[in-house]
Parts: C-alpha cells; structure tokens; sequence
C-alpha cells in the first residue's frame, strides 16, 4: 500500500525497513543521487539501476523554471520525461530559494526572490511549490520551508521555525499528486528546544515523513550529530526519517546509527566532476602527480565499473586531458560507494551487527 512504511528490523537506534510508494518500494536506508534538473549528471538510468539506486531526487525550483513543470506534465511527468521508473523525490526549492537570501524578500506568504537564470523577479509560496511538484509527479514531495544559515541570531531562527510551521500547514492542506506522498520538514538549527516546537507542531500535521532540515550549513560536525541524534527521536517512529543533504560516508554512518532512514547530498556525484574519489580513509585525489604510474584501482575490493576495468593511472590520465569518460567513471565509483555503504548497513541492522560494520566504515 502506498505510504506504508514497514520497520523489518532494528539494531539499537538503527533501523532498516521498506517505504513503500507508487513507483515501488524502497528499502531503507537508502541514499537517494541528486537529479537536480531532471538527471544525475553524467549518469544514465540504466547505470543507476545497475549500481544499486532506489529513489532520486529532482528539484522544483530549477525544474519550474528549466524547462518548466507544466510542459514536464504535458510531456507524461517526470518518470517519463527523463526515463527512470524507480521512485522520484523532489525537493520544493526551500533551499535553493533561501540560498539566494541577500536578494530575497521573506514573508508570511512566501519568498519574492531574483531567478538564477535571468534575474527576473519571482515569488514562491507553498501552494505554488506543492502544485509544482505535483505537475511534475514526483512519489515524495517536500514541504516548502525556511532554511536558515548557520549562526544566525536566535530571533531570526525563530522566526524561521513559525513561518516553517505557518507553511507546513498551507502545504499540508494542499491536494498533493495521485499516489504522493507529502514529506514535512523539522527546522531550528543546532537550538534543541527550537527543533522540538519544530518537530511537535510538524508531527502533529500527520505527514507521511519527516525531514531534518537546516543541518550541514555550517555547523560544526559534533553539533550536526549531536543534533540528528536528538532530533531523531523527537520523530514517530512509524513514519521514515530523512536527514537532508549529507551524503559522506562517516555522516551517513553516524545519521544511520541516530534513526534516520533517507538521505541526499550531491557530493558523490560533486567529486567525481571534480576529479576525486571516495576510498577508505577519506577521498583520493587523482591530479595528483603520485597516481600518474598507480596501477591499483581507486579502491581494491570495489565492484565499480570504474575499479573493475581501470587503473589509477589511466583515470588521472583521463581526469588530467579533461576526458569526460574520467569523470563519469569517478562518479559512478562515488555513487558505488553510497549505495554498498547503505546496502551493508540495511544487511548489518538486520543481522544485529550494525555497531560492528559503523566500526569499519
């Protein structure tokens, strides 16, 4: 049944479980590649399914206005639009919106805000992001909230958590897509107190899940954790979790072990462009002059298409001529890496095993 989400195992906080949505299920924890406008970039479907994805995530800022979410509607939804017929995300351009604060005008009713695109003039509110999303289809829709920075003063977090609360309920009271599910988002930034009002009133809206917002933008590692620890179990446990925007593997670990069950960042996919490689012990850089003659793979033991075929040497080579090829098989080794962690942790939690596998990580 669409929306049901079934706990099948849990090791301490961790948990592992199937949320089931109109595209399929989805075993959780499970790390979902970003598709910010409609593709994973430099990844195709097929090779996503081949390395293991459930659910991406496409974003209705940028897809509202490239190429649009009516014409993406016209043209079958988002699933056919870009060829994948796992689960959808899409995030409702909360933050991409509260990104471009310096020029943005914040109110009860929305944002008014300049495009990214031309510079013209825009305004956002939780019913225009709701019906963005439902044009596009997507399986989970997020509500539209207010993402404050880091360090901010506490009067204006708490401004940021009320008008969360204020849109939660605009979004809420949407008609969301057949078969969707609406995702509320927790906000309050490192402040406790302010993430359980935030967690109570989100809660008590009766969402289908809960999202921890406002975290890795800027806060120190140790107050992000304790943070997600926390706020955590303020969520019910029969709804999934979902930690927004962390994607290395020690974080996802860490998020894993407090209860969270879904997660997202771009920094797999952000690397491998950038001519890095996720490997135990941290990341590798290939332009580096001491991989030039490395005929290891980026990581013994991988099973990437990358690892499988390729030598360190030969992708610097590629990375360092500027060869897309380098690239692609760099993200596709860091989206490896994702999955098989999260795969080996949904294995762990249900073996009871899950301390002993975070211990390796």
């Amino acid at each position: 049944m669409t929306g049901r989400f079934d706990i099948e195992a849990t090791d301490g906080a961790a948990r592992a479980g199937v949320l089931h949505t109109a595209h399929g299920p989805v075993e959780t924890p499970v790390f979902m590649p970003v598709g910010t406008k409609a593709s994973v970039k430099a990844v195709l479907p097929g090779e996503l399914l081949d390395l293991g994805a459930q659910i991406v995530l496409g974003n209705a800022y940028h897809l509202h206005f490239r190429p649009g979410a009516d014409r993406i509607a016209r043209l079958g939804g988002l699933h056919r639009f870009m060829g994948w017929d796992g689960a959808i995300l899409t995030d409702s351009g909360g933050y991409q919106v509260f990104s471009l604060r310096d020029t943005a005008t914040i109110d009860d009713d929305g944002v008014e805000f300049r495009s990214v695109y031309d510079g013209s003039r825009h305004r956002f509110t939780p019913e225009l992001a709701m019906e963005i999303q439902r044009n596009l289809g997507s399986d989970i829709a997020m509500a539209f909230d207010e993402c404050p920075p880091a360090g901010v003063e506490r009067g204006k977090l708490e401004d940021a958590v009320r008008r969360t609360s204020i849109w939660a309920e605009r979004c809420r009271a949407s008609e969301p897509g057949p078969g969707q599910l609406v995702f509320g988002i927790c906000q309050g930034g490192v402040d406790l107190a302010l993430r359980e009002r935030s967690a109570a009133h989100i809660v008590s809206l009766g969402f289908d899940g809960h999202a921890i917002g406002g975290l890795t933008v800027g806060e120190t590692r140790e107050a992000m954790f304790e943070t997600t620890r926390a706020t955590a179990q303020m969520l019910p446990a029969r709804r999934p979790r979902y930690f927004m925007g962390i994607g290395d593997p020690e974080g996802v670990i860490e998020a894993i072990a407090a209860g969270v069950d879904m997660f997202d960042c771009v920094l797999p996919t952000r690397l491998g462009r950038t001519g890095s490689a996720l490997v135990d012990g941290g990341r590798l850089n290939l332009r580096n002059a001491a991989h030039a003659e490395d005929e290891r793979p980026l990581q013994e033991g991988c099973t990437c298409p990358a690892c499988t075929t390729y030598s360190r040497a030969y992708i610097r080579h590629l990375v360092t001529q500027e060869e897309i090829v380098g690239l692609r098989l760099l993200t596709l080794h860091n989206l490896h890496v994702l999955f098989d962690l999260v795969r080996g942790a949904r294995e762990a939690i249900r073996a009871g095993t899950f301390d002993r596998y975070r211990s390796t990580r």
